[in-house]
């Protein structure tokens, strides 16, 4: 068996210089961050494995070390690299990290932030909701605790504070003080709640409502790994001609969230709105919700407060929520050729 050490600035580099010297088959056994900064990696390989050297291969171990101090390397900057530790940090799935950084390494973008965003825009679909009249009520759909109601309300302002009207409705009847809660903002708001219980209800509501600009049914939390609970939510949506959108939390698994995402195109989801980004710093598993899924980005909501509201997404909103340090990152990036 060989071993071999790797330094570099980020794991990302050093994982990258294992994969070219040692292969694919290559194992790390042990990790470390080094005093100054970067990190070592030790990574070891079957002899019978082992890959022809590369002569180009980036330097590795203490001749790598070497010609950092040397300054060989304080005046690069390496666009891709800076995505890819930012990719790396929200723990981004490998295969959403590749096709990132294969869109960059494309594009002649000097800027990682404009740079990041041409490539959420090349792999991601963004739609974000208008507020226009709309001709299909929107059903809020997604698991206990996503945070559909307080989405409801955050719509509702929305729609006021443009001057539109709303038709709110819920079905969700069953959670303890779920009704109160979202009655609780409607009446802050001066407007009508329906409450249904069943799919027959649902139709009668939709038809008080049918002046509204715009028309928000909260739904009770399914739980996608139910098959009795999305039935009953494919039920309510058959009443009528609805656009279900998926209301999902970020900061959960990423596996479990692609599953949630499927599950739930499953029944005709193609929007997600995603929640509780200010309490979550990775953004990894609302990137694999949507991408497994197929599904198209469309708002996030960063704030509890419904005033607040919900921020429509594009892709170079949803680069600075990824690199909130852009500014600064570049500027000490490119005065002292490390990733600080």
């Amino acid at each position: 068996m060989r071993l071999k050490s790797f330094y570099a600035r980020t794991v990302a580099e050093a994982m990258r210089q294992v994969r070219l010297s040692l292969g694919e088959n290559a194992i790390i056994v042990a990790t470390r961050e080094e005093e100054g900064g970067g990190v070592r990696l030790t990574a070891a390989i079957e002899d019978d494995e082992a890959p022809p050297a590369v002569s180009n291969a980036p330097a590795s171990g203490s001749d790598y070390a070497v010609r950092r101090n040397a300054g060989s390397y304080e005046d690069e900057f390496d666009v891709a690299q800076v995505v890819a530790d930012t990719l790396y940090a929200h723990g981004t799935p490998a295969v959403i990290s590749e096709k990132l950084i294969e869109a960059i390494e494309e594009l002649a973008i000097t800027d990682p932030l404009m740079a990041l965003g041409a490539a959420l825009d090349s792999v991601f679909t963004f739609q974000p909701l208008g507020d226009e009249h709309s001709d299909r009520p929107l059903m809020l759909v997604g698991p206990p605790g996503a945070g559909k109601t307080l989405t409801v309300a955050k719509l509702a302002a929305r729609a006021m504070f443009r001057n539109r009207s709303i038709g709110i409705i819920t079905t969700d009847t069953v959670r303890a003080g779920a009704v109160e809660q979202l009655s609780a903002f409607t009446r802050l708001m001066k407007l009508k709640l329906l409450t249904v219980e069943d799919a027959a209800a649902l139709a009668g509501a939709l038809e008080v409502n049918a002046g509204a600009d715009q028309i928000v049914i909260d739904t009770a939390g399914s739980n996608p790994f139910d098959g009795d609970d999305m039935d009953e939510l494919r039920e309510m949506m058959a009443v009528t001609p609805v656009e279900p959108v998926l209301v999902i939390p970020a900061g959960i698994d990423p596996v479990e969230a692609a599953e949630m995402g499927a599950i739930f195109r499953s029944v005709g989801v193609r929007r997600v709105i995603v929640t509780r980004l200010d309490l979550t710093r990775r953004f990894g598993s609302m990137l694999a919700a949507v991408y497994q899924s197929r599904l198209d980005f469309c708002d996030v909501s960063i704030s509890p407060k419904v005033a607040e509201g919900l921020t429509p997404l594009n892709p170079l909103a949803l680069a600075r929520l990824m690199m909130p340090n852009h500014e600064r990152t570049v500027r000490v990036t490119r005065h002292t050729g490390t990733h600080a």
